[in-house]
Formats: structure tokens, C-alpha cells, sequence
């Protein structure tokens, strides 16, 4: 069970507040929570660039992260996006784990973990998610 959460709200340029960010606490680790359900592309991409300057001001491999892309919609600039962020957060995150990502064509799934380099295991249930996020070292 979670036991505590720290949200972000952050006031992006366009002004839209995001209030899709936050902390949680799971057996004793803290791991972000990106919620992209039912997003715009508009509202991915500037969640995605909120997530970049959150997750490179944490610690080098510090960072545990659990995506839900429940309903959110992609176009190709948001894609693009979301790629770049992951390039850029690769040497802070310990972890990283997806919800929902049935929204998220195939194709982009594959193209993000290539372009990355990195892995994103997909999970049915968010507690099975945080559950793998937090039994890992």
C-alpha cells in the first residue's frame, strides 16, 4: 500500500497546470507516478517535458517510475517526445514500469525501447507494477 504521495504541479508556458505527477511511498521506496490517462498529444508532450526536468534533478540510478498511458492518445510530435525524455532521464532511472500502454501502439513501444535503450515492462494492474518497481535492486 502506498503510504504517502507528493504531488507536482507544474505551470507550463502554455499555462496549463499539470497536477499528473507525483510521489509515492511502496514498502519503503519512493517511485514517481506519471498519470497520462485520457491525455491530448498536446497534454503527453508537456507531462513528458515536466518528467524530464523532475527526474534529472534527482540522484544518478535513483529514480523508480510508473507510467499510465490508460485512453491517452498519441500523435508523431508527442512520440517523438516521449523518446527524447527517456533518452535523457536514462542515467537517473533505477526502473521503469508501464500501465495502460495497450493505448500506445506497438510500433512506438517498440521504437521507444529501441531508441532508449532501455526496458519498460508492461503490467495489467498498478499494483503489480509497483510491486515490481519496489522488490527490485
Amino acid at each position: 500500500m502506498a503510504s504517502a504521495s507528493r504531488t507536482f504541479s507544474a505551470q507550463p508556458a502554455g499555462g496549463t497546470r499539470i497536477d499528473r505527477l507525483r510521489f509515492i511511498n511502496h514498502q519503503g521506496k519512493q517511485i514517481m507516478l506519471i498519470d497520462f490517462p485520457n491525455c491530448s498529444p498536446e497534454q503527453v508532450t508537456k507531462i513528458a517535458s515536466e518528467v524530464q526536468k523532475i527526474v534529472t534533478a534527482q540522484s544518478s540510478r535513483s529514480v523508480l517510475i510508473l507510467s499510465n498511458f490508460t485512453a491517452a492518445r498519441f500523435s508523431r510530435a508527442a512520440f517523438t517526445r516521449l523518446k527524447e525524455v527517456a533518452v535523457f532521464d536514462r542515467p537517473f532511472v533505477k526502473r521503469a514500469a508501464f500501465i495502460g500502454a495497450e493505448s500506445l501502439p506497438k510500433v512506438f513501444y517498440e521504437a521507444l525501447r529501441t531508441f532508449s535503450r532501455r526496458e519498460f515492462p508492461r503490467f495489467q494492474t498498478r499494483d503489480e507494477a509497483i510491486n515490481w518497481l519496489a522488490g527490485g535492486e
